[in-house]
């Protein structure tokens, strides 16, 4: 299964696919496309993966074989990390599994977080793959997250299962497999309705020199 859009009445459910997610350049394409019809049609967004894998985060294998076009590839991840951290909606990622580096990042992103609370790592394993923060990627981890859980998640690849993520503030609840794409439409139901040009303004103040770090 590639990128995928369904709806729960008024909510879009943005499904990120089936295997590890990676954010190839087709696979970015894809997910703003669907963003888009979000934006136009729908009052609240959920993204989930399915299977082992939220995500897996940046597609390494693109970046090894195209080494001249890194700085323009990371531009694209930043600005989709800016696009849903001001989504003119309420947003929820629903964590099904493994959320590492980039893919944690865009959960951490949207508004509130679900995770499978049996299953999964939360993880930004950058330290270990000594590949340093950009100043738009940190700054976004710590506009989500307390200093000293920020200090422990950046820089020692410490890996969160559900509770410790829980504990942690990287995600908002835990839910069963069964329950996690449910809790999370439910966590939303109650705040739609808002005007969608209002809440884009307000998250863009609140985060605006985060969006300036991002792009």
């Amino acid at each position: 299964m590639t990128t995928q859009l369904t709806y729960r009445d008024k909510i879009a459910v943005l499904h990120l696919g089936d295997d590890e997610n990676r954010f190839s350049p087709a696979w970015l394409d894809s997910l703003e496309a669907h963003l888009a019809a979000v934006e136009a049609g729908a009052h609240g967004l959920v993204t989930v993966g399915a299977g082992k894998f939220y995500s897996n985060g940046l597609d390494l294998d693109f970046l090894m074989a195209n080494g001249d076009r890194a700085g323009w590839y990371v531009e694209r991840v930043q600005s989709l990390f800016a696009r849903i951290l001001t989504f003119p909606m309420p947003t929820v990622a629903a964590v099904n599994g493994h959320s590492f580096g980039a893919g944690a990042m865009l959960a951490i992103a949207h508004d509130y977080r679900v995770m499978r609370e049996d299953r999964g790592y939360y993880c930004f394993p950058e330290v270990d793959i000594n590949i340093p923060f950009t100043p738009g990627m940190a700054a976004l981890i710590q506009a989500k997250l307390g200093p000293q859980a920020a200090i422990t998640a950046m820089t020692t690849g410490h890996r969160y299962g559900g509770a410790a993520a829980l504990a942690a503030g990287l995600v908002d609840e835990t839910a069963t497999e069964d329950q996690l794409l449910d809790r999370a439409v439910e966590r939303l139901t109650p705040l739609l309705g808002k005007n969608p040009d209002t809440v884009r303004a307000i998250k863009s103040t609140m985060f605006a020199s985060v969006v300036e770090a991002l792009r």
